[in-house]
């Protein structure tokens, strides 16, 4: 059995030692029970990180969670801020970019059993937008941890645009 046997690269059951494979009809052998330990156990320390398993490193979706939607008239985005507030929350439109930036900070204090907590955290989410949005008409609203953003789009956009039709095939 070789080192490269045993790192939790790849779930496949083929990447197992050969030992272990010929023992998986046999009941559960202790090398296997191992092996799903120790990826466990990377797994949650990794998890702890915000990361996912060394299988899914890059998976995770990105922190806040945003919803996109245009219309004609419009660019809306929504942003789910769970635990913050509005004085946590910074917009900037710069050069056809939108920048969502925010600042979590979080402190308990239980002076009768002794202890305290503390978390932070910060994101920064920039979006790129579609030409002809007006930066200076811009709105933002944030209710019960959802920032909706709007931006409306200039008459101009709209004017650029040209619909072409698509015939069928003549037979």
């Amino acid at each position: 059995m070789s080192i490269r046997d045993l790192i939790p690269w790849s779930r496949q059951e083929n990447r197992l030692p050969v030992a272990v494979r010929a023992e998986q009809g046999r009941g559960d052998h202790p090398l296997l029970s191992l092996h799903r330990d120790v990826n466990r156990l990377f797994d949650d320390v990794f998890r702890g990180f915000g990361l996912s398993s060394f299988g899914g490193l890059g998976r995770e979706p990105a922190w806040p969670n945003l919803e996109f939607g245009e219309t004609d008239k419009e660019v809306r985005i929504v942003a789910e801020l769970p635990g913050l507030d509005e004085k946590d929350v910074d917009i900037s439109v710069e050069e056809g970019v939108l920048t969502l930036r925010g600042e979590k900070k979080s402190e308990v204090e239980d002076k009768d059993r002794g202890y305290s907590e503390r978390s932070y955290g910060r994101f920064e989410r920039r979006i790129g937008l579609p030409r002809g949005v007006e930066r200076e008409k811009a709105s933002a609203t944030f209710r019960n941890g959802v920032l909706t953003v709007t931006l409306p789009k200039a008459e101009a956009a709209n004017e650029n645009v040209r619909r072409i039709p698509i015939n069928g095939q003549a037979a």
